[in-house]
């Protein structure tokens, strides 16, 4: 059994017009998930930044040098070493893109930004997915916190995901 976390502190920020955005209490109980897997973790604050798709692309392109909107940014906070602090960083996540993935993939987009906000903070805790291996660990995690969250597994789909992503980028496009 998971150890209990303690909750996370979350700044929601909404700059985009749309109805469909998650809540404050959603935000929280799937950060939650994630950190109910992490122990001891002491970093539990974090932004939540819900964007439109030309700050998005603007970020992606100026952060990673792709050109495009992308579903979910991840900022990690970069303590100096020998001070102590609760944050884990930042996520941008772009409504635009996640509600259009939900569609091609024919999920409910409440439960494609659960995906999307368990994968970005998996992010900021220092998850990867560029080795195989490393995606493979990562996925895993994804369905085990999706899961107990009532989620499905994001990564079986009736319709795979289409579109100009890149390979780097079609593991948290589902």
């Amino acid at each position: 059994m998971n150890s209990p976390a303690m909750v996370p502190e979350i700044d929601r920020q909404v700059a985009v017009d749309a109805n469909e955005l998650p809540d404050q209490s959603a935000l929280v109980d799937w950060v939650a998930g994630v950190l109910s897997r992490h122990p001891g973790e002491t970093r539990h604050e974090l932004t939540v930044r819900f964007v439109d798709a030309a700050e998005s692309q603007c970020l992606n392109r100026d952060y990673r040098d792709r050109d495009r909107p992308t579903n979910v940014l991840s900022f990690p906070f970069e303590c100096p070493p020998g001070v102590d602090l609760p944050l884990l960083g930042d996520l941008v996540i772009c409504h635009a893109v996640v509600s259009d993935e939900a569609s091609q993939q024919h999920k409910t987009v409440q439960n494609h930004y659960a995906h999307m906000v368990v994968h970005g903070t998996l992010h900021l805790l220092g998850y990867d997915h560029i080795e195989d291996a490393e995606a493979e660990d990562m996925e895993a995690l994804e369905r085990t916190i999706l899961a107990e969250l009532g989620i499905a597994d994001p990564y079986t789909s009736p319709d795979p995901p289409t579109g100009d992503n890149d390979p780097e980028d079609e593991r948290a496009n589902a």
